[in-house]
């Protein structure tokens, strides 16, 4: 047996090789006894097992849905492995070694757990990255030999199981920042640490390229005033009559829906609905379309109804908060972060647009742009998905115009948006006009929330998009 690695502090660490050296045990002292384990013989370089790092949220499995790598292939630090969604994201698992793929341990749509080997990579044995099977096992040390480590000049505090963690994924204790008590290291310390170089990589958010105004030989392209109505046309699809039941999972987003509306439906719900009259705002948003296509920018009616919420919610703070789970404590929030309900190919999900309170509508409309082309890709990650405190559902893009909307929890109101429609109506003179009419439907939580309040919210609410110039009073 040749040594590979003599550690005089406490362990060594042995590997077979096709040549054998004899020596003389005497001639090693160490302060502590060691128990010699054999390994697996490796010729050209050592195995080790990737495993899925926690991605935070507190999910514990995802599902395999794209290997961007194959058994065979040669992978860097940072290329992309796999992308792996769970019940609240889609995250890229990215190599932390260099070295050659040997074996995938999942396929396309298995479930993968956090901790367990995602990919077993053969790295070069000279860089001195041992799997978990070549380490010698030592007997325990002292307490204070184990939690306390001088680095460069100050004590960095860990547990023996995190040093053991820390040395398994070769990574420096000093590199860490601890969050527990005398910033001693925790575990989710070394966890965090992992996620941020092999965890969630988000696709980077788009910045409008602002273009200058065109001249006025250029002519400006304009939307139609007029168009054609939409008709429902089914889906073409063969009718297969299997002749049985077929059983399937709940996973991914649906199996967060299951999660998240049993967790609702505990709430005292209470409604409210009314009409709003848009004739200003759509006139408003046909004027101002064309300087936004000109910006690259897709200008619908959802920034201005994000911002008007956004401007209701600082004279109604109540509900933008959240009460917890004893309904003892009632929690304001600073920020706006108003979701928006999205209907993708993977089911129903609500990112949400962060501090809508310090944005304006066009910054509004380029962050919905980002979400709706992330959405329907299915690359949204966690930090688009989490920390909503207050949601808005346009159901009218799909045609209905009433519907009763559920609470996400822990927010404790939701609005549900019906589609415009041209509709008669009177004007002070007692005349007939024209209208552009939508019914939107409010949901709030009846433990902290009244009736009135959710009435003077929506009137608030109902005036800025009525009377469009009024936003600009109280926009910041």
């Amino acid at each position: 047996v040749c040594i590979h690695r003599v550690r005089s502090c406490s362990s060594i660490r042995f590997i077979k090789s096709k040549y054998v050296c004899v020596f003389d045990k005497s001639a090693l002292k160490f302060s502590h006894q060691q128990r010699l384990f054999r390994t697996s013989a490796v010729s050209c370089g050592q195995i080790v097992q990737f495993k899925l790092s926690d991605i935070g949220e507190g999910i514990t499995e995802v599902t395999v849905k794209e290997w961007y790598i194959k058994e065979g292939d040669s992978v860097s630090q940072f290329d992309s492995i796999c992308e792996v969604q769970s019940d609240k994201a889609s995250v890229t698992i990215t190599s932390r070694y260099d070295g050659v793929i040997r074996k995938l341990h999942y396929s396309i749509d298995d479930i993968a757990f956090v901790g367990k080997p995602l990919v077993d990579i053969e790295i070069d044995a000279s860089k001195g990255v041992a799997s978990e099977e070549d380490v010698v096992e030592t007997p325990p040390m002292s307490h204070e030999e184990h939690t306390h480590q001088e680095i460069k000049g100050h004590k960095t505090l860990a547990t023996p199981a995190v040093r053991r963690l820390a040395m398994e994924n070769n990574i420096k204790l000093s590199e860490v920042v601890g969050t527990g008590k005398d910033n001693r290291i925790l575990k989710e310390d070394i966890l965090n640490y992992l996620a941020k170089q092999t965890g969630a990589i988000l696709p980077p958010s788009p910045k409008a390229e602002i273009v200058p105004p065109p001249r006025k030989a250029e002519a400006v392209p304009t939307a139609p005033k007029d168009k054609a109505r939409k008709i429902p046309v089914p889906v073409s699809r063969p009718i297969a009559f299997a002749g049985k039941d077929k059983t399937e999972p709940v996973t991914g987003f649906q199996k967060a829906m299951v999660k998240t509306m049993s967790a609702a439906l505990k709430i005292p719900h209470f409604g409210y609905s009314d009409e709003i009259d848009l004739t200003q705002l759509v006139q408003l948003r046909e004027e101002l379309k064309p300087l936004a296509e000109i910006r690259g920018v897709k200008l619908s009616f959802m920034p201005f109804f994000i911002k008007a919420a956004s401007l209701g919610l600082l004279q109604y703070p109540i509900l933008n908060a959240s009460l917890d789970e004893n309904c003892q404590n009632v929690t304001y929030k600073a920020s706006h972060n108003i979701g928006v309900a999205m209907d993708t190919e993977q089911g129903l999900i609500v990112p949400n647009v962060k501090n809508v309170q310090v944005c304006s509508v066009f910054d509004i409309a380029v962050e919905l742009n980002r979400l709706q082309s992330l959405g329907s890709a299915g690359q949204l990650g966690t930090s688009d998905l989490t920390g909503g405190t207050f949601t808005l559902s346009n159901i009218g893009t799909i045609g209905g115009t009433y519907a009763k909307a559920v609470i996400l929890p822990p927010e404790v109101a939701i609005g549900a948006l019906g589609k415009i429609q041209v509709l008669p109506r009177f004007n002070s003179k007692g005349e007939v006009f024209k209208a552009q009419i939508m019914n939107v439907s409010w949901s709030a939580d009846h433990r902290i929330i009244d009736g009135a309040t959710m009435a003077r919210f929506s009137n608030l609410w109902k005036s800025y998009l009525e009377n469009p110039a009024l936003m600009l009073l109280d926009l910041k």
